[in-house]
């Protein structure tokens, strides 16, 4: 890790909770801040601009899928980590999160030591994991710039969420190649607990809707493979 510290915010409306992740944020040398509701949160990442945000979803004034939704339309925070904190195991909440930019989700009841080396696991993820890949693609139509987290195609710059870019990044690292899925999660998600095939199949219809149909292809049975 760096020696700059990184800043974490927390927002949750449970006092208990938020005093728990702080104490053990805190041990782990991160630096944190806390809000209590959608609204707060909004107005606490405007202050401090951390570099991950735990957002719990059933919150008063504005719930975390909101929030998030509207953080995620501000430039400064396109490329923060936002990690989802939640009891809630139903599907559409889970898919709700990755359509308006999640990054992950740890499920409450909170365990510390699981918290803490997801969190260093996320914070870690800006490197490659093969750095002999170029960190710019350009195949076809598509320019991928692996350092600025910026895709084009014909010129045109397409927003993707964080998890959506490295997604499609690794398929298209490889061209033809059959991603399986275990490997996508592994490469992806290495050490989420939480993360389904299902998760997969979201980030992927959301590229298809920004990029096209043609590019990923579903391999059934096995995986997607990015092709020209």
């Amino acid at each position: 890790m760096s020696t700059v510290k990184q800043k974490i915010l927390i927002v949750d409306d449970e006092p208990d909770i938020l005093e728990l992740i702080a104490y053990n944020l805190n041990k782990e040398g991160y630096l944190y801040i806390t809000a209590s509701n959608g609204l707060e949160a909004i107005q606490m990442a405007k202050k401090h601009l951390p570099d991950l945000i735990l957002l719990d979803i059933m919150m008063p004034k504005l719930d975390g899928i909101e929030t998030c939704r509207q953080l995620r339309a501000m430039p400064e925070f396109k490329n923060t980590y936002m990690v989802f904190l939640t009891a809630r195991s139903e599907e559409y909440s889970e898919i709700s999160g990755f359509n308006v930019g999640a990054d992950d989700y740890i499920a409450k009841p909170i365990k510390p030591r699981a918290l803490i080396s997801r969190i260093n696991a996320i914070l870690r993820r800006n490197t490659v994991a093969d750095a002999a890949v170029s960190m710019k693609l350009e195949i076809g139509d598509i320019v991928i710039d692996r350092e600025a987290y910026l895709v084009f195609q014909n010129g045109n710059k397409i927003t993707l969420a964080k998890k959506e870019f490295e997604l499609l990044y690794l398929l298209a690292s490889k061209p033809g190649k059959v991603f399986t899925r275990e490997g996508i999660l592994n490469s992806i998600w290495e050490e989420s607990v939480v993360v389904t095939n299902r998760t997969i199949d979201v980030h992927i219809r959301k590229i298809r809707e920004k990029l096209g149909d043609h590019y990923v292809t579903t391999v059934k049975g096995v995986g997607y493979k990015f092709e020209i």
